[in-house]
């Protein structure tokens, strides 16, 4: 069985690293536990794909402020794909998504599972205060916030990052779902990486929850929350050649598809072509894993036009993410009442 590192302390010379150079110090995935003046710890992830280093800035950013002094809150910090940040890829060919093989995951990868579950056993031994997970993506997308649960301390959890918030229960084995079990979770989503203002942001966002004492218990007030609930998963099929403004693919994406992320399209919008006679069609589930795409996309004149009105979120142009994880998602809008 594999092996997750657990430290006590931070290693020298590890916040004055870049992501891609991790490697020289931390072996593979570890988790750091950090004391703070209250307990229990806040449970921070990062670096659960390799090119996603907002994350990790933001950490370096809150313990280098902390560096003299103590930490407001215990910390515990876990660093994941050591590996494919060297590379500065999602994952490794060959690895599964480190974001899909926390406990409740479906395909079996036996010795990433064990790290995470040790993970899980850790956090769940020394009780927990928050869980956050730090993501960049590859589309046009505004910072927003993910939970896998609609209670009033995830949605309090959620808020402190975004007024947007998205609700979601697939893809299974995802970070933010393992820790629901345990306390609020949730999951960040701070745009491209490199983004100006976005390491900031998550760094606030950290430095927010380490300061938190308790979570409100009343409900979030409606004005302060824009509601989302995923209703489905499109990924292109695997056998598909598919391009932006590329006639002679059998899937042609419209070349601005990106720029239609969070936004509310409707019945008989164009997100792009499929090539006369090549029969593909998108592959569309919905949160059970039933196949929907004939509820929710036309293909009449070999248009790809949505049937009803839904709001994309994390399109993205980047073939190797959509071949390693999906095309988008698709979401409605949730009437939330507080």
């Amino acid at each position: 069985m594999e092996h997750l590192t657990q430290l006590d302390t931070l290693p020298a010379g590890l916040l004055d690293l870049p992501a891609a150079c991790l490697h020289e110090i931390l072996s593979g995935p570890t988790l750091i536990h950090l004391p703070g003046r209250r307990t229990p710890p806040l449970f921070v992830s990062v670096l659960l794909h390799g090119n996603e280093d907002t994350g990790w800035q933001a950490m370096q950013a809150v313990l280098r402020k902390c560096a003299d002094g103590e930490l407001p809150r215990a910390l515990s910090l876990f660093i994941g794909n050591v590996a494919a940040a060297r590379a500065g890829l999602r994952r490794l060919d060959g690895q599964p998504d480190y974001n899909r093989v926390w406990p409740g995951a479906e395909p079996p990868h036996p010795a990433e599972q064990a790290i995470m579950q040790q993970a899980v056993d850790a956090m769940r031994v020394r009780g927990v205060f928050a869980s956050v997970d730090i993501h960049n993506n590859t589309g046009l997308n505004p910072h927003y916030a993910c939970v896998n649960r609609l209670e009033p301390h995830f949605l309090h959890l959620a808020t402190l990052f975004s007024r947007i918030v998205v609700y979601f229960v697939r893809p299974l084995g995802v970070q933010s779902a393992a820790f629901a079990e345990l306390c609020p979770a949730v999951t960040v989503e701070c745009g491209k990486p490199g983004t100006p203002g976005s390491v900031e942001h998550a760094a606030d966002f950290v430095e927010a929850c380490l300061h938190l004492a308790e979570f409100p218990v009343h409900a979030v007030a409606p004005h302060d929350i824009d509601l989302f609930h995923t209703v489905a998963t499109v990924k292109v099929p695997e056998g598909a050649s598919f391009g932006f403004g590329a006639p002679q693919a059998d899937i042609d994406f419209v070349p601005e598809l990106d720029h239609y992320n969070f936004r509310e399209l409707g019945h008989g919008d164009v997100l792009g072509r499929v090539h006369p006679g090549s029969g593909v069609a998108l592959k569309v589930t919905d949160e059970a894993g039933t196949d929907v795409g004939a509820r929710l996309f036309d293909y009449r004149d070999g248009h790809i036009v949505l049937k009803k009105r839904l709001m994309p979120a994390m399109l993205t142009r980047d073939e190797r993410v959509i071949r390693q994880d999906c095309l988008c998602y698709l979401m409605e809008r949730i009437a939330y009442g507080g």
